[in-house]
């Protein structure tokens, strides 16, 4: 499999390791130095593109790939905002699109988990949850894209919260997301539950990023000779 890298900074320098460790080729690596060639023609050479970049380029990134006939793999986070327009232009190009806010597969068994305990805690308002994500300080958007698709499961089963916040709140409608920056923390979710009585906790700390470099790398290989729009669970077959 022939693979374009949009973003060749850390995550993109290990995709491309465990990619190569693969037999898979790189054919074009985009990084700040070289953004003339992330152009539509070079992306063409690719079979699938995997697209790591920032906010502010993700999303014209992501357009390209899907303009040039190329599957893309997105995990840029910060510009979710405009999701739905990306979805909606995939599908007006018959393309091919997978987003995911974090593609290691241990995160993504813990995203089940994390339904599974919401639902069972949906009914017992004397635990309050929060949720604490701590990353490295280069990371640029808090909270992460990891801690908000936490978040929103959440709200999705418990009914009593009714939006996120990034900050200490005293609203019990609202759900705490609170974010620190510490080097050198590749990532730590944790979803608490406390009462007065006892407190119960999930955690998912990451070592590295090799989980989320072996799940990308995965993820473009499923999508490659694929049609349409797709998510980790499938991937994963959840």
């Amino acid at each position: 499999m022939k693979i374009a890298l949009i973003g060749y900074g850390k995550m993109g320098k290990a995709i491309e390791e465990i990619a190569i460790s693969k037999g898979h080729t790189i054919v074009l690596k985009v990084a700040l130095e070289n953004l003339e060639d992330n152009t539509v023609d070079k992306i063409r050479q690719a079979d699938v593109a995997i697209e790591f970049t920032g906010p502010e380029s993700a999303y014209a990134n992501i357009l390209r790939c899907l303009d040039a006939g190329v599957p893309v793999v997105s995990g840029s986070t910060g510009w979710l905002a405009r999701l739905d327009e990306v979805r909606r232009y995939c599908q007006q190009k018959n393309g091919t699109f997978l987003y995911a806010s974090n593609f290691s597969v241990g995160v993504n068994l813990f995203f089940e988990l994390n339904k599974q305990l919401a639902a069972l805690m949906a009914d017992h308002p004397e635990y309050e949850p929060r949720i604490t994500e701590i990353h490295h300080t280069q990371k640029r958007d808090a909270p992460s894209g990891t801690a908000i698709t936490l978040a929103e499961q959440l709200l999705e089963k418990i009914h009593r919260k009714k939006e996120w916040v990034n900050h200490i709140s005293d609203n019990l409608d609202e759900l705490e997301i609170l974010s620190e920056r510490v080097d050198p923390a590749p990532g730590i979710h944790t979803i608490a539950y406390e009462s007065d009585i006892d407190t119960i906790t999930i955690t998912h700390t990451a070592h590295n990023r090799r989980g989320f470099a072996a799940g990308a790398v995965l993820a473009a290989e499923f999508v490659a000779s694929r049609k349409g729009i797709y998510q980790m669970s499938d991937v994963l077959g959840f």
